[in-house]
């Protein structure tokens, strides 16, 4: 391992960036590492203008072209966890975990949470389930067309009556008398990318009650029988955040990912690396806030001097900070577990991401509230140099509600690892 200094990278504002951006040394990172940061960060500051934003915002979607884009500079398919090379060629030299966090880190500089989950999160939650447990063919005739941008996915788990408690799910798949069709009916709710979706990623109900009774079906957009309605919702505007119906939807019995009644294990398959893209997501978000609280500090003057003059200001610069960097480092700890640690292993880490997840979006909370206070009036409104503050406070429910509320995570968290103490006491 080199011991020798990365070089500078970015503004250099303290604590702006990661701190292996500033200098320091780091056993996570290399040469390859650099290059792809460089890349996305000229990507991003490329292709992300605020005044584009705002009206992807507004607009409640984001162009077709910017997922093209996205794509044609080889992101996209790095957000899905393992580089799916069958479906998007080569993966770039060096690649590894690091890749993707380095490339949610840089996009999440946007700003902007519904940008973000509108152009990769339904991609990242939807298409893993298909790659892992579909057939080769639907794997293929799916994969490509959505890690190049020319089609979107959505995962449709959440329903009116079933979000965290995924056993609970009502909507039903009921073989039709040919057995060549399942008929899906019912309802889901909050579901990312589900205005602009062409696949549907879907949790159905084949068998008894609980999770033992739950497959995943694939649907498609042309499907007679699907609604998708436009959801208004406190934050993540340009994400398309659909309440989705489905009426006697008659979908191919091919389209089954996994085993019948085996969906459950399937939907737990990806949660760690959704979770963990949380937190990725919800540290950037903060980290966004304390940088422009520095930024607007060092310019804004009341009673005669700059904001971080003032004591209580720079408490509140530091307490962001120390709480953003502590988190930062905690997540570099558990990338690297997920790139080392053997798949088969790899289930004892979720709730240490449980755990951090819920860390990532307290701090990511606590940073929007101070940022608003340092702020002040500017962080009303929605333009100016308070705009992204502004809406990152809006947004901090979307980090702390899906993929597992904060207390749901705590519980589990405790629960699991008990559970894992007694099992290996027993066997002592």
């Amino acid at each position: 391992m080199s011991t020798d200094a990365p070089a500078a990278f970015g503004e250099l504002l303290p604590w702006g960036d990661p701190n292996w951006y500033r200098g320091y040394r780091s056993p996570y990172y290399g040469p390859s590492h650099e290059a792809w940061r460089a890349r996305a960060r000229a990507f991003v500051e490329e292709n992300f203008p605020a005044a584009d934003m705002k009206e992807w915002e507004n607009s409640k979607r984001l162009p077709k072209e910017l997922f093209r884009k996205t794509a044609k500079a080889g992101f996209l398919p790095c957000v899905v966890g393992e580089w799916p090379e069958e479906h998007a060629g080569p993966k770039p030299q060096g690649y590894d975990h690091f890749f993707e966090l380095i490339f949610i880190d840089e996009l999440a500089r946007c700003g902007s949470g519904g940008v973000l989950w509108g152009l990769v999160e339904g991609l990242a939650i939807g298409l893993p389930p298909v790659l892992q447990f579909g057939s080769k063919a639907l794997a293929s005739r799916v994969g490509k067309p959505c890690l190049s941008g020319e089609t979107v996915i959505c995962l449709c788990i959440s329903e009116p009556y079933a979000g965290s408690d995924v056993a609970g799910l009502r909507c039903t798949a009921e073989k039709d008398p040919s057995g060549k069709f399942y008929v899906v009916n019912g309802e889901k709710k909050w579901i990312t990318n589900g205005m602009f979706a062409d696949y549907f990623t879907v949790a159905v109900r084949t068998g008894g009650k609980g999770m033992g009774g739950i497959s995943l079906l694939l649907l498609e957009k042309g499907m007679p029988g699907i609604e998708c309605k436009q959801m208004d919702c406190m934050g993540v505007w340009a994400s398309g955040t659909a309440y989705i119906t489905f009426e006697d939807v008659k979908v191919p019995v091919e389209n089954l990912l996994g085993e019948e009644n085996g969906g459950f294990k399937c939907i737990m398959h990806n949660f760690n690396h959704e979770r963990w893209g949380f937190i990725v997501q919800a540290n950037r978000f903060a980290r966004v806030c304390l940088e422009d609280s520095l930024r607007y500090a060092l310019k804004r003057k009341t009673f005669g001097k700059t904001l971080v003059e003032h004591p209580v200001i720079r408490l509140k610069i530091a307490e962001m900070a120390r709480q953003v960097d502590a988190t930062h480092a905690a997540l570099e700890n558990l990338t690297y577990q997920l790139q080392t640690m053997p798949r088969e292993e790899a289930g004892q880490l979720a709730p240490d991401i449980c755990l951090l997840k819920v860390q990532a979006t307290k701090v990511f909370e606590l940073c929007a509230r101070e940022a608003a206070q340092i702020f002040g009036g500017a962080s009303y409104v929605r333009s100016g140099q308070g705009e992204k503050v502004e809406r990152l406070y809006r947004e901090v429910r979307a980090m702390a509600i899906p993929g597992g509320s904060e207390e749901i995570m705590l519980d589990f968290a405790v629960r699991n690892s008990v559970k894992r103490l007694q099992k290996a006491r027993a066997r002592l």
